[in-house]
């Protein structure tokens, strides 16, 4: 059964996720028709004493029922499911647990990537293919957990850093602007490209964590919240005004300059944080190709992908914006920078773009 499919044309403000460490174990809902996934799911949950079943469900319907009565910090749900589908209760689901975190975690995340980022562009956090028959192992459990610790706040450190500070001075009037995100920057960067105003033209490439399948999708969606052509960069991309281009799913995306053009190259070349694609590389090649004159903007996210770059872009004296704790679902790689001392501003996404139009001098009204 195809889920059924809300619009996504409003803009949501970002969740509020103020959390430090919590005090007692991650509270978790699992919801899912299957019952061999419920229980699959639960035994790695139990398996974990930092973690705790909280509620299951097997119908959208009744996980929100349960949320009017109990708390919880992080909700796994399954989109394809009978009657109400994740999808259309996703909105329910953020407004009544309006400070958990929502995993997806579906069967349709690899072969129904529209439906997975539009529930990424609503709100939810992150998203994790569900394993066929056999594939709940090892592996697959340590990384569900990982996500699901993450999501709960059980490594945040956002004691040592502001979690909102001022715009301090531009370094370098920029002539591209670079955007790294992963868990929880799809719903911020939706944002942002919205309240960026109809003149600003600087071309902006994307680096966010997605497979390779969710790209072409990916693009879509942000050429509707943006009102600007946005395509998935290939080798020799002509880096263009006015236009998106977003890192492959397979591959980093490097900028060289030839004569007075950027253009695009692809590599596979290991980063440092482990990701493919890398918000590393990408930084690390404008520095050298624009001399500093780079804007770079890290939004929610796992890790301290970008904290490399963003040093190679500082020492060529480009600037660096983040997104804030309260409004990240995830502040490790905005946090990695901010506690480093390389962010320039500590914002969320609306004002990051109204930081935007005012370092590159245009307008904040559209």
């Amino acid at each position: 059964m195809e889920p059924s499919r809300p619009s996504t044309d409003v803009t949501r403000p970002t969740r509020a996720s103020t959390r430090s460490a919590p005090a007692g174990p991650i509270r978790v809902m699992i919801v899912d028709d299957s019952l061999m996934v419920r229980t699959a799911f639960s035994r790695m949950v139990e398996g974990d004493r930092a973690l705790q079943i909280s509620g299951t469900a097997s119908n959208a319907e009744q996980a929100i029922r349960m949320l009017r009565s109990i708390a919880i910090d992080v909700v796994l749900l399954d989109l394809e499911m009978p009657g109400m589908g994740g999808l259309e209760a996703l909105p329910k689901i953020l407004e009544l647990a309006s400070q958990a975190q929502v995993l997806v975690v579906s069967s349709l995340t690899e072969h129904g990537a529209e439906h997975t980022l539009a529930a990424l562009s609503m709100g939810a956090a992150d998203t994790m293919l569900k394993p066929r028959s056999g594939g709940f192992d090892k592996a697959y459990r340590a990384g569900l957990l990982d996500k699901i610790k993450a999501l709960g706040g059980l490594d945040a450190d956002q004691t040592s850093s502001p979690t909102k500070q001022a715009v301090s001075h531009l370094h370098n009037r920029p002539e591209v602007v670079a955007i790294g995100a992963s868990t929880g920057g799809i719903h911020a960067l939706n944002i942002l490209l919205r309240a960026l105003p109809k003149s600003f033209d600087l071309p902006i490439l994307v680096t966010q964590h997605l497979p390779a399948s969710f790209m072409p999708v990916f693009a879509r969606q942000l050429e509707l919240a943006s009102a600007r052509r946005a395509t998935v960069a290939s080798q020799n991309t002509i880096v263009r005004r006015g236009e998106i281009l977003i890192a492959p799913g397979e591959g980093h995306m490097i900028v060289d300059r030839h004569a007075d053009q950027l253009m695009i190259r692809l590599s596979r070349d290991p980063a440092q944080s482990g990701c493919l694609p890398s918000v590393d590389p990408m930084f690390e090649s404008l520095a050298r190709a624009c001399n500093g004159q780079v804007l770079g903007v890290i939004l929610s996210g796992m890790g301290n992908d970008g904290l490399d770059g963003t040093r190679s872009l500082s020492h060529k004296g480009g600037t660096v914006i983040v997104q804030d704790a309260a409004s990240s679902a995830v502040w490790g790689m905005p946090g990695s920078v901010a506690k480093a001392n390389l962010a320039s501003a500590v914002l969320p996404p609306e004002e990051l773009a109204a930081t935007i139009a005012s370092y590159c001098e245009v307008p904040e009204c559209n």
